[in-house]
């Protein structure tokens, strides 16, 4: 499908939510990490990113859950509370990891065969969404990946010479390196035939995204220059700075 002609509501975001949030506990032994607070008004991470897609005229959700999925059903519903249509697909044994749930979904026609953006459902960023559907569509991507152009190491890094001796040291310093947030687009039809090559259970960044570049692929990238954060675990989230994040959450609008 072409994107350059298509309206933004006619894309489908599909949002993992899945994971069991092992980092995250003990708070996930009984909410589902999608589902942890944040923001002054404490509403679910999945929310603000179904708030934020929203904004650019996105409405039909498919949510990949799992672990303890009932709840996330049961807070989202159809959607409508929210002004938008929520599918969802429930992990299972045989289809397992990112990339084998996205795979029974679009096996179960849940995912049409169209142009969809994948966002996991730990990452709050500001990603101008416009923006990179329109350079997908006109790129001719099969997948865009959305990269930072820098990281922040979390760690010191320590400058040795030969002899052995630390020089300099900088604590948590940012490189300039290309980095994955978590967010992509991919056309659906991609995931026809990748079953006979990678199985039933693979990751869509670790898997799916090498197998497509090996095949010949366009597999292109849109720089994210904003910030954004990865709230994969209880250590990332209590340093989310909300006054920097702000335009994102569902809180300011």
């Amino acid at each position: 499908m072409s994107l350059c002609h298509t309206s933004l509501n006619k894309v489908n975001a599909i949002l993992l939510a899945g994971g069991e949030g092992t980092r995250f506990k003990p708070y996930t032994d009984i909410v589902p990490k999608p589902m942890i607070p944040v923001g002054v008004e404490e509403k679910p991470i999945l929310e603000h990113i179904i708030c934020w897609l929203k904004r650019f005229g996105i409405t039909n959700y498919v949510l990949l859950v799992g672990y303890r999925w009932k709840q996330i059903r049961n807070y989202f519903g159809d959607g409508s509370r929210h002004g938008v249509s929520i599918k969802y697909s429930i992990d299972d044994e045989v289809y397992r990891g990112t990339g084998g749930a996205l795979l029974k979904a679009y096996k179960t026609n849940v995912i049409p065969e169209d142009t969809a953006i994948i966002w996991y459902g730990d990452i709050l960023a500001p990603v101008d969404v416009s923006a990179l559907i329109e350079f997908h569509g006109a790129e001719g991507a099969d997948a865009t990946l959305v990269v930072s152009d820098k990281y922040k190491v979390p760690v010191g890094v320590a400058h040795i010479d030969s002899l052995g001796n630390v020089v300099e040291l900088t604590e948590k310093p940012w490189l300039n390196l290309y980095v994955t947030i978590g967010v992509l687009t991919l056309e659906a039809s991609v995931l026809k035939n990748v079953e006979s090559s990678l199985g039933s259970a693979f990751d869509i960044m670790g898997d799916l995204i090498p197998w497509m570049i090996r095949k010949g692929l366009k597999v292109k990238a849109f720089i994210h220059k904003d910030l954004w954060y990865d709230v994969g675990s209880l250590e990332r989230y209590v340093k989310i700075d909300y006054e920097k994040i702000k335009h994102f959450l569902c809180d300011s609008t």
